[in-house]
């Protein structure tokens, strides 16, 4: 009775709310899930976009590399840099860098791309996400690998500077497909 009950619940959704409908659903095992102290940034990887970032992304949440990581440079309308163990901007994983896989997905609030320095085969470990369209002048330039579909509010809380003076971290960074239920 309650599951007939969900999916009635379910459907009178979908049908009064067409961008749910049209949502795609969410594969567990593409889905990066990190915890922050003001809730949970639920991330949409893109593998057919940049399947070597989302591997490499992947592979670093699932060594623990991510938790307890700085947010080390945030600009008000701009972005949230982070994954960098050192915390400066200036480290990353001991994994070798990865050549740019850039496309054409326009830069938004909630993308999610790689940071790199001027050599556009230098990304590694670091990544940003997007407060707002400032963002847009990066396609085509960095690799979008992902997107918020859920807790941007959570992301617009994170503590602004270069380097903020209080640096939020990531606390726990994992892929939703390998929790046990």
């Amino acid at each position: 009775m309650r599951t007939l009950f969900a999916s009635l619940i379910v459907a009178l959704v979908a049908a009064l709310s067409p961008a749910y409908a049209q949502a795609p659903k969410l594969d567990p095992q593409n889905t990066l899930v990190i915890e922050l102290k003001d809730g949970p940034v639920v991330i949409r990887l893109r593998p057919d976009l940049a399947p070597k970032h989302v591997e490499r992304v992947k592979t670093l949440a699932r060594q623990g590399f991510y938790n307890n990581i700085k947010f080390h440079r945030v600009i008000p309308g701009f972005m949230a840099q982070t994954g960098d163990p050192t915390g400066t901007g200036m480290g990353g994983s001991k994994l070798g860098n990865l050549p740019a896989e850039f496309n054409q997905e326009i830069y938004k609030r909630g993308s999610v791309g790689a940071a790199r320095t001027n050599d556009p085969n230098t990304a590694n470990s670091q990544f940003f996400i997007c407060f707002g369209s400032k963002c847009q002048g990066l396609t085509g330039q960095y690799t979008l690998w992902g997107e918020v579909v859920e807790g941007m509010e959570n992301v617009d809380k994170i503590a602004k500077g270069e380097p903020p003076a209080k640096p939020d971290v990531m606390q726990k960074v994992y892929i939703l497909g390998d929790v046990k239920r």
